[in-house]
């Protein structure tokens, strides 16, 4: 496993292992990050480990057109019982993120590194959220990156039922979004319309903007 110098490149994607893993170690910088992101990698470790930095095989993505809405979401939306904003409560979006009770799914991989990495680039206009809310209460939300008319989902959370779904059909019809990263296959996403295409195709996608 090739470890990261101080330089921010990273090795040639052939050194992909066969868990997606391209490299470890570095930092959590805004410069890294960011490139990163434009080429297809993103962070994922636990708190404790060294940074491990994946770009997997399979990507789970979503374009816009394929998104879809069940009738009973458009009922909710419909009905107008919540408030949608965006990136008026960044921090606590990913606090909640970070600190949800997941049973079901994959976790978010949160650490507190991670957590003040991306709320400074929400700083700088890089790093981006969707609030959810009810009665004033912050119930649900997303966050991710915009990188050239891409967004580059990191991770969502829902205190009551459907609140995630709000977030992310709110994302895709209103910011004009050319491309969603989801990273990896959840049940959730693939209902939304998401697909797993081959890291090639996303890669080529992503040189295109």
């Amino acid at each position: 496993m090739i470890w990261l110098s101080d330089t921010i490149a990273f090795p040639p994607y052939e050194f992909t292992s066969k868990e997606g893993i391209i490299a470890l170690g570095g930092d959590l910088s805004e410069q890294r990050l960011i490139h990163a992101y434009k080429n297809g990698i993103f962070p994922w470790y636990s708190e404790g480990d060294p940074i491990i930095w994946y770009c997997p095989f399979e990507r789970m993505v979503l374009f816009p057109d394929d998104l879809k809405v069940s009738k009973s979401m458009k009922k909710i939306i419909k009905k107008k019982e919540y408030i949608i904003t965006e990136n008026k409560a960044f921090a606590q979006v990913i606090y909640n993120c970070k600190s949800i009770d997941r049973k079901d799914d994959l976790g978010t991989w949160i650490t507190n590194d991670m957590e003040q990495a991306y709320i400074n680039l929400h700083k700088k206009g890089i790093a981006k959220s969707v609030e959810v809310w009810k009665d004033a209460e912050l119930v649900g939300g997303l966050y991710g990156l915009e990188i050239n008319g891409i967004f580059c989902g990191e991770s969502m959370f829902s205190k009551v039922s459907n609140a995630s779904k709000l977030a992310f059909i709110h994302l895709v019809k209103n910011k004009k979004y050319q491309l969603i990263d989801c990273q990896v296959y959840t049940d959730h996403l693939a209902s939304l319309g998401a697909k797993e295409i081959d890291r090639t195709a996303f890669l080529e996608i992503l040189k295109t903007y």
